[in-house]
């Protein structure tokens, strides 16, 4: 008997879920921390940061809450989704020389858009797909600019899901989609993007060797097995993005099909085999998990940062003594509200900069809020509907891209979990929404059953996966969510 555990590393919690091989049944699940996010700290304006210790903390109490329910004896493959694009320093006793600055951080933008006047369009169109914006390798040039002493310390630049891996396994590596993401991938040569590394005048030798997506990527170190109640020589055997993770949870493998989520930030992903650049990097493309030199697979991602932050900020807000409301509650009060909110209308660019808005800061608006009309419902309904409106305003970046989504998959999870959302989403994407049972957590784990062998293929691995409900667009609510949609846009 064989188990799968997998991990999934997100900015507001660590989750993780435990996966019998034979069938792909889920036997448990947990979280860290419970009741409340890690934190994300903002030292200056525009900056997010979270310390990379902290994520290995909440795993492991994550996986001794697994532990709990379910004896962990029998795993012998891990996989890891983890949030992306974060950069993680460490020194070569394995340390981070200075907290993470994760996906939603902003302060490298200005040297992104410098770097992209001087490498060219056409280099960068050609062979890289995106502008370095404020991607990982543009946070590591600010470091280098900013900070060259705590630089200096550092002998490997990884990212989040690879100090997870290390912390596992004390072998330092990451895979060639970790690289797309960073923008140091020559999408042409298959190696990495020597046209960013030399601008920046990065170290190449900092980068940590590449391992397969799937596959044999490090074996757990002894004490760790010991810490956890592994077996010996179990296996990290799979690693990858959270929104290419996703992907894969959803089935989403093949061109045409796309998943979506709505957690910290809200995410349309659409699977293609062609390379799409978008001059305006609204949206970016990066290799997806089951990329292959003879078949090219590529995710083009739309990103809207303030979606479920925006969602939690106002449970915040709409706490009293320390007590919040849940978001069941949140839940109930949306959709006591009508189409459009009773003219309530909102913007959620609160969570740093919005590739959508070319990399502008604008904040989070609320327009014409009245205080004796508007309520908690009007304003939950608001958030729900502002962000249901962003995602397809996103869209339809994806639609001049020709990957326009004709069905969209998503977990039941998180903003999935609202009723109301889920028909906006659906209504004014004018898609059809499948929901599924799953999330980052277990889709890792099945992929680890495929790195480790324990399946056969992409096939078997998701083969347990089952829709457990769906929305479609109604005619009836056309007209309402179309004046409201028009009235949004006219917010802009």
């Amino acid at each position: 008997m064989a188990h799968l555990l997998g991990i999934d590393l997100g900015s507001s919690s660590v989750k993780v879920s435990l996966v019998d091989s034979n069938g792909g049944r889920v036997l448990a699940a947990a979280q860290s921390p419970t009741r409340q996010e890690l934190k994300i700290n903002a030292p200056k304006v525009g900056w997010a940061e979270q310390k990379p210790d902290l994520w290995w903390k909440h795993t492991e109490k994550a996986i001794a809450l697994l532990a709990k329910q379910h004896p962990l004896s029998d795993v012998n493959a891990i996989g890891i989704g983890y949030q992306m694009h974060g950069l993680v320093l460490l020194d070569a006793d394995g340390k981070s020389v200075r907290p993470s600055i994760i996906w939603c951080d902003s302060r490298a933008v200005e040297l992104g858009r410098q770097a992209e006047a001087a490498i060219g369009q056409e280099t960068i169109e050609s062979t890289i797909l995106n502008s370095p914006g404020n991607f990982t390798a543009s946070k590591w040039a600010w470091v280098k600019e900013h900070e060259p002493k705590v630089l200096a310390k550092a002998v490997t630049a990884m990212l989040p899901g690879d100090y997870i891996a290390f912390k596992l396994t004390g072998e330092r590596n990451t895979t060639a989609s970790g690289l797309s993401e960073m923008v140091l991938w020559n999408f042409d040569s298959r190696e990495p993007a020597y046209a960013v590394l030399d601008h920046y005048g990065l170290d190449v030798s900092l980068l940590p060797p590449l391992v397969p997506t799937f596959g044999p990527q490090g074996e757990v170190k002894h004490d760790v097995c010991e810490q956890f109640g592994f077996r010996q020589n179990t296996q990290v055997t799979y690693r990858a993005g959270d929104q290419p993770n996703n992907a894969y949870s959803l089935k989403a493998l093949n061109p045409g099909e796309t998943a979506a989520t709505a957690g910290t930030s809200g995410v349309v992903y659409a699977v293609t085999d062609q390379r799409k650049y978008d001059e305006q990097q609204r949206v970016n493309t990066f290799l997806h998990v089951n990329d292959a030199a003879e078949a090219e697979r590529l995710g083009i991602l739309l990103c809207i940062n303030g979606t479920g932050s925006g969602y939690a900020w106002l449970r915040r807000m709409l706490g009293s003594g320390g007590v919040m409301p849940g978001y069941n509650q949140l839940n109930t009060w949306a959709s006591e509200s009508a189409i459009g909110s009773d003219g309530l209308l909102f913007y959620p660019w609160g969570n740093g900069a919005e590739r959508l808005l070319c990399n502008s800061e604008p904040g989070a608006t609320v327009k014409h809020l009245n205080f004796n009309r508007h309520g908690a419902p009007q304003m939950t309904a608001a958030i729900q509907d502002g962000i249901a409106a962003a995602l397809t305003h996103g869209g339809n970046v994806l639609g001049e891209l020709g990957a326009q989504p004709t069905v969209v998959r998503a977990g039941r999870a998180n903003l999935f979990l609202s009723d109301r959302f889920c028909q906006a989403f659906c209504q004014l994407s004018d898609a059809p929404l499948e929901l599924y049972d799953t999330d980052g957590a277990q889709g890792a784990a099945r992929a680890a059953g495929v790195g480790s062998g324990a399946f056969a293929n992409h096939q078997e691995a998701l083969a347990s996966l089952e829709q457990i409900g769906g929305f479609t667009p109604k005619a009836e609510l056309k007209d309402a969510y179309a004046d409201f949609f028009a009235r949004w846009q006219e917010g802009l």
